[in-house]
């Protein structure tokens, strides 16, 4: 056999079922399947939801609302009968009415579950934020305790004068010749460094 047809032979597939089955390109975008739903985008739509919940829950829109009911009612009162388009149970206005009721509810409650989920994520990111503030504050206490005891250790300008103060005294004292009563700094007890602190 020769190497062509060996390529050719481990390119094809073999059974039944192989060849009904296409191969899918991963190199290649996948075409568009047609839907028989239409498709919107539920970021715009949920934008849109939001404005006109906004604008339900204010009162110029109660003020329209009332101005359209009362022209709608006066209208089909005192106008000609001909011209009367919803008489006096206005079944047509209990009808709009219902209708755009039944509209704005589920459009503020979209609108109250994204509101809902801005809240969720703005209070995980508050807490993501209080926990690192903490962590902070915690380290710096760490760091102003070990800087404490540190300075704990250092010899600070007072203690320093007080010693160069007995060293001049001692000098003093042994120009003086007193030698045999001398004291050194070194030899005196250690207790001062801790008052001198």
């Amino acid at each position: 056999m020769t190497p062509e047809r060996e390529s050719t032979r481990e390119r094809t597939p073999a059974g039944a079922t192989a060849t009904a089955r296409t191969r899918v390109r991963l190199d290649q975008p996948r075409a568009p399947r047609r839907r028989l739903v239409p498709e919107w985008d539920p970021e715009a739509f949920g934008r849109l939801s939001e404005r006109i919940a906004r604008f339900l829950g204010t009162g110029r829109f109660i003020v329209w609302m009332t101005v359209v009911i009362i022209l709608w009612v006066a209208w089909n009162v005192f106008a000609p009968k001909d011209l009367r388009f919803d008489n006096y149970p206005f079944i047509f206005l209990t009808l709009m009415l219902s209708l755009q009721a039944s509209y704005a509810a589920p459009l503020i409650l979209l609108a109250q579950n994204r509101q809902d989920d801005r809240d969720r994520v703005n209070l995980e990111q508050d807490r993501k934020q209080n926990e690192r503030s903490i962590a902070d504050t915690e380290y710096l206490t760490r760091e102003i305790a070990a800087l404490r005891i540190g300075l704990g250790e250092v010899a600070t300008r007072d203690w320093i004068r007080s010693e160069l103060q007995d060293l001049m005294k001692e000098l003093d004292y042994r120009k003086d010749g007193h030698h045999e009563h001398a004291v050194f700094p070194a030899e005196r007890s250690r207790g001062r460094d801790v008052d001198d602190r």
